[in-house]
């Protein structure tokens, strides 16, 4: 099994949904030494990223990221991603090796502005990790704004932490979308089914960048708590 070393760039489409996320609820999918940063009293911020790289992409693949909570390690912020799906064997194998990100394979059905994702080999829905439908909003982003971002990880391999940095560049606009994530789901109890917002990210440019490793090998006796920002 072979994989193009980082930073990995990437082009494609993805759907985005954001989410405020119970922090109790939070913390168990974060590492204790991890301080979870409240947006709102007792809500951090998570939610779904679902994305389809093409041609001209290092590699070709589809994703589901979940994330649970923006977290918070000596000075640095960032998001925690505690599951990650794709359709490729080289993307596993590199985004474990790599970045250290706990990927497993997975099964990607799109269909007309839709996709259902799941494990294993039935398509009808059984070990179903969520479905999610989507319509064009009323609002299109793009017309006057087609930005370049950055968003911070953090990430674990071996004993280590690790931090890195990935930048977009995409149009955005709004949609109207239906989540389902059934309960026997390894991520249900997080309640992302019901986002805040969901966004469309057409024409998507997207380079994950080189991690840095924070050392981490002393045993982690910090308690979670939660600060707003």
């Amino acid at each position: 099994m072979t994989y193009p070393p980082a930073p990995w760039r990437l082009q494609g489409f993805a759907i985005q949904s954001l989410n405020l996320v119970d922090s109790k609820v939070a913390k168990d999918f974060v590492p204790s030494q991890l301080e979870i940063v409240s947006f709102l009293p007792g809500k951090t911020l998570g939610g779904i990223y679902i994305s389809s790289y093409k041609p001209g992409s290092l590699v070709e693949y589809n994703e589901l990221i979940v994330v649970p909570g923006y977290v918070r390690y000596q000075g640095k912020t960032g998001f925690w991603i505690s599951h990650i799906y794709v359709d490729n064997e080289d993307s596993v194998a590199g985004g474990r090796e790599i970045w250290g990100l706990p990927k497993e394979t997975a099964e990607f059905n799109w269909e007309k502005e839709s996709v259902r994702i799941y494990q294993g080999q039935d398509s009808q829905g059984n070990n179903e990790l969520c479905y999610l439908e989507y319509h064009q909003g009323l609002f299109n982003l793009s017309t006057w704004w087609e930005p370049e971002v950055s968003g911070n990880c953090f990430s674990s391999l071996g004993s280590d932490l690790l931090f890195f940095t990935s930048q977009f560049k995409s149009k955005i606009a709004l949609l109207k979308s239906n989540l389902e994530i059934p309960t026997s789901s390894p991520f249900a109890p997080l309640n992302l089914g019901k986002p805040i917002l969901t966004l469309n990210l057409q024409d998507l440019e997207l380079v994950a960048g080189v991690p840095k490793t924070i050392k981490n090998t002393e045993p982690q006796t910090q308690i979670h708590k939660t600060e707003n920002i």
